[in-house]
């Protein structure tokens, strides 16, 4: 008997998709997936639903009714922040989880400042990243002149996308975060996954346990 805990990302840049599913959905379906193999298991689960903020807190249990409240909250809850901060969702989790659990955290990673919060949580957690991305995100295409909306800020901005250091600036910036991810959980000893919303989850996660047994 083990004790899941699911941290969800449910800041503004995961509205984001362009080829079937906006990353959000994926999250909830990994999180949903993840959920009733726990309950198969006998595990309690537990949900953190963090933004810059824990906007949601539902503590470890068992059973089947307590996995449809957490699947109901991932499908429905609204978020009252759109910034995202992971080193704070991280340090709630600590506090809040006195024994040692199997932490899923669920998100796009376009953040930083949590490298030092990951290396004390993986000292006492299980902890994988999931990381959800869209191939689109991760290279600016040649439009042109282009009006855009920061999801997590809602600012408007023009931007010149015919630019050749623009398109590699938004690379470098991607990159680094995507970069940032990769060193902060694997130098803590914490497992990484890396989804594409476009393909199989399914065959990730089994291939990534497969590998973890």
């Amino acid at each position: 008997e083990l004790t899941m805990m699911l941290m969800v990302d449910v800041s503004g840049s995961e509205l984001f998709g362009t080829v079937e599913q906006f990353k959000n959905e994926v999250v909830t379906e990994i999180a949903a997936t993840l959920s009733f193999s726990a309950t198969q298991n006998n595990d309690k689960i537990g949900l953190i639903l963090f933004s810059d903020k824990v906007e949601l807190f539902i503590p470890p249990k068992k059973g089947r009714s307590h996995v449809l409240r957490i699947i109901r909250e991932l499908i429905e809850y609204q978020p009252e922040s759109k910034q995202t901060n992971i080193a704070e969702a991280l340090k709630f989790m600590q506090s809040v989880m006195k024994k040692k659990a199997i932490v899923f955290v669920l998100s796009d990673f376009m953040a930083d400042d949590y490298h030092q919060t990951m290396k004390i949580v993986s000292k006492k957690h299980d902890v994988t990243g999931i990381r959800v991305y869209d191939k689109r995100e991760t290279e600016m295409p040649n439009l042109g002149m282009v009006q855009m909306q920061d999801e997590e800020t809602d600012e408007l901005m023009l931007v010149n996308t015919s630019s050749k250091k623009v398109r590699q600036n938004y690379s470098k910036f991607y990159n680094d975060k995507v970069n940032y991810y990769k060193e902060s959980f694997t130098k803590s000893g914490a497992g990484t996954i890396d989804c594409r919303v476009d393909e199989s989850y399914v065959k990730k996660l089994l291939g990534y346990f497969k590998r973890r047994g």
